[in-house]
């Protein structure tokens, strides 16, 4: 699987995702970023809320391996021992995660729009910016004000 050399030292799961949906969620990324653009500061922020609220997918991982290996041990004791299987198989799985950022479920999510932590926080500083939280720092001469598409790749880089 081809790398997305920008983002591989610093985001494993993005790394390890196939090109082609990394490109979908990168073009609703900019979609996003297009929209608010014209939208006012209140619609900014309130965006920018539900971005604080948003489930990055190794949270939404590690949910689902506690779920299912509670649940395992749970049905193992209480109903047959071959239920401890499922803890064993979760365990695995978050291993190899945590060790290689990828594992059977991620490809799941990814395909779903499940963001990365750093996607998400890609999305938050652009709106920043669009809503002028920086504005107080001094641009150089000439400077102007960046349009959506330059707010995109400027978080990028």
């Amino acid at each position: 699987m081809k790398r997305d050399s920008r983002f591989a030292k610093e985001d494993r799961v993005r790394a390890r995702t196939k090109p082609e949906i990394n490109h979908k969620i990168d073009t609703d990324l900019e979609r996003r970023i297009r929209f608010y653009s014209a939208q006012d500061k209140q619609t900014i922020g309130e965006r920018i809320e539900e971005l604080d609220r948003e489930w990055d997918i190794e949270r939404i991982l590690q949910v689902n391996a506690a779920s299912l290996g509670l649940a395992g041990v749970v049905f193992g004791i209480s109903l047959s021992r071959k239920w401890l299987l499922l803890p064993l198989i979760v365990s695995g799985f978050l291993l190899r995660h945590a060790i290689e950022g990828w594992c059977p479920p991620v490809t799941f999510l990814r395909r779903s729009g499940v963001r990365t932590r750093m996607e998400i926080e890609q999305e938050r500083y652009a709106l920043k910016i669009l809503r002028g939280d920086f504005d107080h720092i001094e641009r150089r001469k000439g400077e102007s004000v960046p349009d959506a598409t330059q707010v995109v790749h400027g978080v990028r880089s």
